[in-house]
C-alpha cells in the first residue's frame, strides 16, 4: 500500500530510525532507484553506523528484486560508492550513510551513471513518487556480488598527484572512528608522511562522539594532537569521508570558504580563465582570490548535487 516517507532532502535521504528510516524504506528506495535508473547495475557501499548493515541488505533486496545487478562494495565512504560507480560501469550508486548526524539518524546518498548527482530536481522527487507508490517492480535476474575496489580506488587517489614532488611531512589524521582510517591506512606505504592517527579504528558505536569536526567540541582533540607531536598539520573527517577539515601547524581550525580560496590558486593557473563554483556562505575570499587569478567566481546553492 501507498506510505509517505519524510526523509526525502534536497540532495539526499536522511532521517531518525527506525520512525523515518527503516528497512522497509529503504527497499523501497532501492527498488525505485533501479526502475528510475532503468538500470543492470547498481553500486552499493556502507558507513559504519550500527543500523547500516541492515539497511543496506533491505536496498540490496529492493534493486535485485528489480532484476538488477548489486555491486557491493562493503564498508567505505561515500567517495568510494562515487568512484566504484564510474570505475565499474554501473548505472547507478548508492551509498547508506548518515555522515555526521546523530546516532540515531541513517540515510541513503544517490547516483546516476558517472556518478552523476541525483538532487529534489534531478530525479530525487521521481524517486520519492516511486517509492511511496505500492507498486514495487519484481523481476527476475538480479544478484548481489561483494567487490573489492580499495586498492583501484587507491591507485586513483595517487593518480591525482605527483609523488615525487611530496615533501616528508608529519601530519594528524583524524577520521573520528568513522570510515575515512580504511582510505588513510591504504593510502600511508604510498606517501613520505608520517600519519599520527587519532580515533583511527571504524566504530559504530562512536565512543569519541559523531564524526563531526564542525562541532568545536570535536575540534580540540586534533588541535591538541598537532600541538603535541610537533605536525605540519591536522585533517578530520566526517563519517562517510565525503569532507575533511584542515588544521593548520597551530591547531587552528582552518574555515572551509578559505580552503575554496586555496584550490582555486592551484587550479586556475591551470586553467586559465576558468569558472571556480561556490557555494553562498562567506564569499568575499574566494570572490576577490579568483578575481586577482583571472577566473570566473560561479555562485551556486549549498549541496554537492547543486554544486
Amino acid at each position: 500500500m501507498p506510505i509517505t516517507i519524510d526523509c526525502f532532502k534536497a540532495y539526499d535521504i536522511r532521517g531518525q530510525i527506525p520512525s523515518q528510516v527503516n528497512p522497509d524504506v529503504a527497499y523501497r528506495i532501492g527498488n525505485a532507484t533501479a526502475e528510475y535508473l532503468k538500470a543492470s547495475k547498481i553500486v552499493v557501499g556502507r558507513d559504519i553506523r550500527l543500523s547500516s548493515q541492515e539497511l543496506t541488505d533491505a536496498v540490496c533486496r529492493g534493486i535485485t528484486d528489480a532484476g538488477c545487478e548489486v555491486l557491493d562494495i562493503g564498508l567505505g565512504g561515500t567517495e568510494m560508492v562515487y568512484f566504484g560507480t564510474s570505475h565499474l560501469g554501473a548505472d547507478g550508486g548508492i551509498m547508506v550513510t548518515a555522515s555526521h548526524n546523530p546516532a540515531d539518524y541513517n540515510g541513503l546518498k544517490l547516483v546516476r551513471e558517472e556518478a552523476r548527482p541525483i538532487s529534489a530536481d534531478t530525479g530525487l522527487a521521481d524517486i520519492r513518487e516511486l517509492a511511496e507508490g505500492d507498486d514495487r517492480k519484481i523481476r527476475d535476474g538480479g544478484t548481489r556480488t561483494k567487490v573489492d575496489i580499495l586498492d583501484a580506488y587507491i591507485d586513483h587517489m595517487l593518480s591525482y598527484v605527483d609523488l615525487a614532488a611530496l615533501k616528508p611531512l608529519k601530519l594528524v589524521v583524524n577520521p573520528g572512528n568513522g570510515c575515512a582510517g580504511i582510505a588513510s591506512d591504504a593510502l600511508e606505504p604510498h606517501l613520505p608522511f608520517k600519519l599520527i592517527k587519532v580515533h583511527n579504528e571504524p566504530d559504530g558505536t562512536f565512543p569519541n562522539g559523531i564524526p563531526n569536526p564542525m562541532l568545536l567540541g570535536n575540534q580540540a582533540v586534533t588541535t591538541e594532537a598537532v600541538l603535541e607531536h610537533g605536525a605540519d598539520m591536522g585533517i578530520a573527517w566526517d563519517g562517510d569521508f565525503d569532507r575533511c577539515f584542515l588544521f593548520d601547524e597551530k591547531g587552528t581550525f582552518i574555515e572551509g570558504y578559505y580552503i575554496v580560496g586555496l584550490l582555486s590558486e592551484a587550479l586556475l593557473p591551470k586553467n586559465p580563465g576558468g569558472k571556480i563554483v561556490h557555494d553562498p556562505r562567506m564569499t568575499w575570499n574566494t570572490l576577490d582570490i579568483v578575481a586577482r587569478d583571472g577566473g570566473e567566481a560561479v555562485k551556486s546553492k549549498s549541496g554537492h548535487s547543486f554544486i
